[in-house]
């Protein structure tokens, strides 16, 4: 049974289609990335999963249930981190954590969820008005996981938080993983989703252009990755024959070799070492997340849509 199913789902707003008949299928246990520019359609995607907005078309099924009709029951089920969250300026950190625990009729410790989150025991007693913006960022993610949901739904999850707390956020969406919690992970920031991801979905224009692994999205779009190779003298060698290998150019004693499966690589410098050709050095370099979502998302004239913003990318830490 999928965690996530929605079938033709569609939100329109007056004339406007916000999500035009949206099939998608997300794998129980799955850490799947929710990708697209601004205006893409992907928060009001997540509000008609949580029933906080309802189609105008479709059906959307999360954990088996009816999103409409067994709403309530699936908000058991279900931790939310909502882009944009409003916390309240006087409570402490600590005292948010136990109404989120009241609220679930839970039995979380509240000191262990604010540790796992990189909270110390000074932050959990100070007011959340003087948070910021990166605590309150921490202290949201400590309240979806209250209750260890079966599905964790991450709406731009990374905002605001430094390299530590990103890497942090990271670990958790891996712990809970691998406890069989479903992970659906909207973000702008593509190395966040390459870095935790095991599918990814691209949406545009209110409609999904693609699901696929990173690596399939790669080589359905051509942007697989490039082998450059320092030799001396020419290669008199068809390298280009070599399965999985695109194309190769061979520029001032650099051979750059474009593979369409990153195991081409090694194919590529077993094949030149035992035809005898030196080789002085080696490099090689992945297509980004970012090169594949620009060509999914940018028209043919290469220009993307008014409504979209550049997605950020980041090394992965």
């Amino acid at each position: 049974m999928p965690a996530i199913q929605t079938d033709d789902l569609t939100k329109r707003f007056d004339d406007v289609a916000a999500v035009d008949g949206l099939d998608l299928h997300v794998e129980d246990g799955d850490v799947f990335g929710f990708l697209g520019p601004n205006g893409a359609g992907k928060s009001t995607t997540i509000d008609m999963l949580l029933d906080y907005v309802r189609p105008t078309a479709g059906t959307a099924t999360v954990l088996g249930m009816d999103a409409h009709e067994e709403s309530e029951a699936l908000r058991e089920r279900i931790g939310v981190f909502p882009d944009g969250i409003s916390l309240y300026d006087r409570l402490t950190g600590r005292r948010h954590l136990e109404f989120a625990i009241e609220w679930a009729d839970a039995a979380d410790d509240p000191d262990a969820i604010l540790d796992r989150v990189g909270l110390d025991e000074r932050d959990a007693a100070r007011s959340v008005g003087d948070y910021s913006t990166g605590m309150q960022q921490r202290l949201a993610l400590g309240m979806a996981l209250v209750g260890d949901p079966d599905l964790l739904v991450l709406d731009e999850p990374s905002s605001g938080l430094d390299p530590n707390g990103i890497r942090r956020m990271r670990e958790l969406v891996r712990e809970e993983a691998a406890n069989g919690t479903t992970v659906f992970f909207s973000s702008h920031v593509l190395g966040q989703v390459e870095a935790v991801c095991d599918r990814v979905g691209i949406l545009s224009e209110g409609e999904l252009v693609a699901v696929d692994t990173v690596e399939g999205l790669r080589r359905t779009v051509g942007t697989g990755s490039e082998l450059r190779l320092r030799v001396t003298g020419d290669v008199d060698l068809d390298v280009a024959a070599i399965d999985g290998v695109e194309s190769v150019r061979l520029a001032d004693g650099i051979l750059r070799v474009a593979c369409s499966d990153p195991r081409a690589k090694a194919r590529v410098v077993t094949r030149l070492t035992n035809a005898g050709i030196e080789i002085l050095d080696v490099d090689s370099e992945e297509a980004s997340l970012e090169d594949v979502f620009t060509a999914y998302t940018t028209d043919s004239n290469g220009f993307e849509s008014e409504t979209d913003e550049t997605a950020v990318t980041e090394v992965p830490a």
